[in-house]
């Protein structure tokens, strides 16, 4: 098959989130008209993390993420979006063939010229088969379809990979006010309810004060959240915790739950 003229279908519409354009519109916006109103001084987020299970269970985390953006819709003109791997074992970053990335809302064009520059860097493949059926990166494109007027994607399925090898790409790739790199993760997987509360305020702490996490266990998007963790240290960006619940905040029970948090990074300069 040629995917350089393709577009990738969603993967995930009817599971994870809505499959009827209206219902899933509809969703998000009650969603973000739900976020917990940030504090006015926060500034333009560079960085968001956020989570990527079905919305029922993360979406009003992600929500308190991407209702920052609706000032300064206008202003991002391109998202560089970074997830793990999670059916498809890659060493390095994996970036798709095709034109645009499609979700019930529409479909979202990609940055060839971005993508070509990343592809020059030693640790980008080009991996079809990463991205196929990859919900880690989708399930954040309807929100950003809701949210930014008219915007370029350049998505990587992140595997193998060090802190600093991911730090490289987003250096490079880090533009101005109208690139804004989003990082999707889930915290914790499976503990029982205090357990993972316990775990996961270990986790958002370490974000919080840019201490590099140890390991996946901590987050399943642990290797790009260390990349911009190093990139903020260098740059100064100050880490925002927006929301921090899990599964059995939401829609799950106790006994086995996944945690999730959302946090905006701003550049201090911008603030």
């Amino acid at each position: 098959m040629d995917f350089h003229h393709t577009i990738r279908p969603p993967a995930v519409a009817g599971m994870f989130y809505p499959g009827e354009p209206a219902l899933l519109a509809a969703d998000i916006k009650q969603m973000l008209a739900a976020a917990v109103p940030p504090a006015p001084t926060l500034g333009r987020p560079k960085v968001l993390i956020c989570p990527h299970a079905g919305y029922i269970y993360s979406g009003p985390v992600a929500a308190s993420a991407y209702a920052l953006l609706e000032p300064h819709a206008k202003t991002i003109r391109r998202v560089v979006l970074l997830g793990p791997c999670h059916r498809v074992a890659v060493r390095g970053l994996a970036v798709p063939g095709g034109t645009g990335f499609a979700t019930p809302l529409g479909t979202v064009p990609l940055d060839q010229a971005a993508i070509a520059a990343a592809l020059k860097l030693p640790q980008v493949i080009h991996h079809d088969a990463a991205h196929a059926a990859e919900h880690s990166l989708e399930v954040q494109l309807p929100f950003l379809q809701q949210v930014l007027t008219d915007f370029s994607l350049v998505p990587f399925a992140v595997g193998y990979a060090t802190p600093d090898e991911v730090a490289e790409v987003l250096d490079l790739l880090w533009g101005g006010p109208e690139t804004l790199i989003v990082i999707s993760s889930d915290l914790s997987h499976y503990h029982p309810y205090a357990d993972a509360q316990h775990r996961d305020h270990q986790t958002t702490e370490d974000i919080a004060h840019l201490r590099l996490l140890v390991d996946h266990e901590q987050a399943c998007g642990a290797t790009p959240i260390n990349g911009i963790l190093e990139v903020a240290q260098r740059r100064g960006l100050k880490p925002h915790l927006l929301d921090l619940r899990n599964s059995g905040d939401t829609a799950g029970d106790k006994s086995r739950v996944v945690g999730y948090a959302s946090f905006a990074f701003m550049e201090l300069d911008h603030a």
